[in-house]
Formats: C-alpha cells, structure tokens, sequence
C-alpha cells in the first residue's frame, strides 16, 4: 500500500557491523508500520545450511576467524562473503516485494551492487524499493559501540578495524552505484536524516 510518507515498498539499510543499523530499523520499521527482515539471519540459515567444502563463498569470513590473518585479508575475506550473497540478497527482495507489507531489510553483507540490482528489478515491476547504506569510519567508535552492545566479550579491537574498513568500502561502493550514504553520528538525527534520503 502507497503513503505519501513513506515513499518505498522495500528499504534497504546497508552497514558494516557495529554502526547501528539494527537500531535504525527498528525505529523505521515502526514508524512506517514495516516488517524487519534482518538479512544476517538469512546469512546465517544459509551457512547452518552449507559448509565450506560445497559452498566455500558463504564461508569466507567465517573462516577468517579461525585463522592468524590481517586486517586486510580479513576484509577482502568478509567482501567475497557479502559478494556471494548477493544473489540470496535478490531473493530476500523479490520475496518482499511480492506482497503488500512494506518491509526493511537491514545487514552487514548487503552489499550496494545487489542494492542497485534489486532497485533496478523494483522498478521494473512497477514497485518502489530505496537503499542507503551507513557509514562510521572510526574503528574507536565502532570498538565503543561493540562494548556496550556485547560486554561480556571484552575489547574488540580488531573487529573493530576491519569494520571500519569495511565502512569505508561500502560507502565508496554505495557512491559509485549512486546510492545515498548517511553518517551515523549524530545518531539523535539519524531518523531524519534516513529520511531525507528519500524525501
């Protein structure tokens, strides 16, 4: 169903880990009485689902983990996973977009390649699907948020830095497919600056 404030049928809210997006989504979800799909949950289904040896692509990150590696590689590692979920990303949307409940999806593997795709198969069908991806390019910050969201895990440092750099990918590759990209801070505005995205 169209209102005139809520100008999309499906958001996207694309962002590393640590940066917010779960909260951002919450809060719009409710105000435009939306369904949440929290696109990690897919992620995770698909990989219980799977293993390394049949589907080494969904594994890629979660590897990285288990293994003595740098930040760099780490990254690369976590971009090849969000790469090869695109295609489950495509299903997520085409499943929502098939009915009349407005939905957002919000995730750290969501990358701004799929978000263009699936914005490009919206308007083909004639609905309306918008995405913008946050950005918190302070692994200091992220490494804060991760404390008071996860205690009991301890300083996360080097997550941290990968999530920052990660941060810094998805909003230059957000850029380049010319969707909008909203810094978390100040996070008292963040609603409506999301907001004016698509207004």
């Amino acid at each position: 169903m169209h209102t005139s404030h809520r100008p999309w049928d499906v958001l996207l809210i694309g962002g590393a880990s640590g940066v917010g997006k779960s909260r951002a989504a919450a809060r719009l979800a409710a105000v435009h009485g939306a369904f949440t799909v929290e696109f990690d949950d897919v992620v995770g289904a698909l990989q219980a689902a799977t293993t390394p040896a049949t589907h080494p692509g969904l594994h890629h990150f979660t590897t990285a983990h288990a293994q003595d590696l740098d930040t760099e590689r780490v990254l690369e590692l976590q971009i090849a996973t969000a790469h090869a979920l695109d295609e489950a990303l495509l299903g997520v949307v085409r499943n929502r977009l098939s009915v009349d409940v407005p939905a957002v999806v919000e995730g750290d593997y969501l990358t701004p390649r799929a978000a263009a795709r699936a914005a490009a198969e919206a308007t083909a069908h004639g609905r309306r699907l918008a995405a913008v991806f946050l950005h918190e390019g302070e692994a200091a910050r992220i490494s804060a948020n991760y404390a008071r969201r996860e205690p009991q895990a301890g300083v996360q440092s080097e997550r941290a830095a990968v999530s920052a750099r990660y941060s810094h990918w998805l909003a230059a590759q957000a850029r380049a497919h010319r969707l909008p990209v909203v810094d978390c801070l100040p996070y008292d505005t963040l609603s409506q600056r999301l907001a004016a995205t698509w207004a």
